[in-house]
């Protein structure tokens, strides 16, 4: 990992992790912040002896990031703890990996967990913006709905015995893997207002689909890659893609670093950046309605501006389906 200059970031006092979830992410939590307990059974579904056993495993087996130990790593995550006003820092380990991957387990005492391959792969600045998504992911509480899908995962089998059982589950595991897509992208804008360094958030994103050096990288001809993947104007390409992302847990590199540039450009982040956030203080009062018709807002202009053959294709439907009520209003009206 190599040294960049030390650059000064503004600290968000008391931001709420609704400022960077995203509204498909964000219904989700807001309505499981309002079930009073339903963390508390999953914990006990999870086990916290299974949260120790990954503790024990790491602590046996990989290396805690301190003042002496991945110095650099210890300072940086303080740092974007700092900026996101988190209440108290993670444990930070660093495991002997050749793959280029970051993760936060735990619910009761989360932990973050680094590949030595991507440590070796990043810069400073870049590997802030990863810590930043990590803790991103551990503000937002997603850990509760994480463990929820690992455990449908692991019941597949169970339900593959009963008739139809599959096919439900597989419905239900659908709808948690795009809400894990959805987090995704929630915590990819915790790493940008953790770093404050649009540039360095899109290096990582080429970093993670190439596994190659900068030298070998170009923005420009990244981000036209991700229109041309988001894009598509062949219906066939559409198709393909749902079932390409059907099990997958996060988005494609260029989806991602296309829909961080997209939040970017619309202004939330410089709003942010501010002051003008809401605040954790006030999570309790966020409406559950509001946070459903923000979603709902959120994937209707994901498809009224998408080129894609597939969502224009709903979309238009869409529109005619509610022309034809509109006609039929009418008629029953003036009948």
């Amino acid at each position: 990992m190599t040294q960049t200059p030390v650059r000064s970031r503004t600290p968000l006092p008391g931001i709420s992790s609704r400022a960077w979830e995203h509204p498909a992410d964000a219904g989700a939590l807001v309505a499981l912040r309002k079930l009073k307990g339903f963390d508390s059974v999953l914990k006990a579904m999870s086990g916290l002896i299974s949260e120790r056993t990954v503790r024990l495993m790491l602590l046996g087996s990989s290396v805690r990031a301190d003042e002496r130990q991945f110095p650099v790593l210890h300072r940086l995550l303080h740092d974007v703890g700092v900026v996101l006003d988190a209440d108290t820092i993670p444990e930070l380990y660093v495991r002997a990996a050749p793959t280029f991957g970051a993760v936060a387990v735990g619910m009761e005492k989360p932990v973050i967990v680094v590949d030595s391959g991507l440590v070796q792969l990043l810069d400073e600045e870049e590997m802030r913006f990863v810590l930043g998504h990590e803790l991103g992911h551990v503000l937002s509480g997603h850990a509760v709905y994480q463990t929820l899908l690992q455990r449908l995962l692991g019941l597949t089998g169970v339900f593959a015995a009963v008739p139809g059982g599959s096919l439900g589950l597989r419905g239900i595991v659908a709808a948690l893997m795009e809400w894990s897509r959805k987090a995704e992208l929630s915590a990819d804008r915790a790493g940008l207002l953790a770093a404050q360094n649009p540039a360095a958030a899109t290096r990582v994103h080429m970093k993670l689909a190439s596994g190659g050096d900068l030298e070998h990288l170009d923005p420009t001809s990244f981000f036209a890659q991700a229109h041309e993947y988001t894009e598509t104007e062949d219906l066939r390409d559409s198709v393909l893609k749902v079932f390409l992302v059907e099990q997958q847990s996060h988005p494609f590199a260029v989806v991602r670093a296309s829909e961080l540039r997209r939040w970017t450009e619309s202004g939330a982040y410089t709003e942010i950046l501010a002051g003008r956030f809401p605040l954790r203080s006030e999570d309790d009062q966020a409406k559950v309605s509001d946070a459903a018709k923000a979603a709902a807002a959120s994937y209707s202009e994901t498809f009224r501006r998408s080129q894609d053959a597939l969502g224009r294709l709903v979309h238009e439907a869409a529109g005619f389906v509610g022309s034809a009520r509109i006609w039929l209003d009418g008629k029953l009206r003036n009948a």
